[in-house]
């Protein structure tokens, strides 16, 4: 799993697959979005104003990693 944020435009974004695959998008409200792929798995989830849903700080952003191994990219 790939955890990315950019702060510019407040937007996170959690991958749960590698590699490219065709995706079906589904908007769950306004700012939350879930891609799923060709077998209905889920590929990735999008929040958008995430500093609001995920309560993270635009100018700090900060995550707590628990029972997984953590590498920064």
């Amino acid at each position: 799993m790939k955890i990315s944020y950019d702060p510019q435009v407040d937007a996170a974004y959690f991958s749960f697959k590698r590699g490219r695959t065709q995706v079906t998008t589904v908007r769950l409200t306004e700012d939350i979005a879930v891609d799923f792929g060709p077998r209905e798995e889920i590929v990735g989830i999008e929040v958008l104003d995430a500093s609001k849903h995920l309560g993270i700080r635009r100018r700090d952003p900060a995550i707590q990693v628990e029972n997984l191994k953590a590498r920064v990219a």
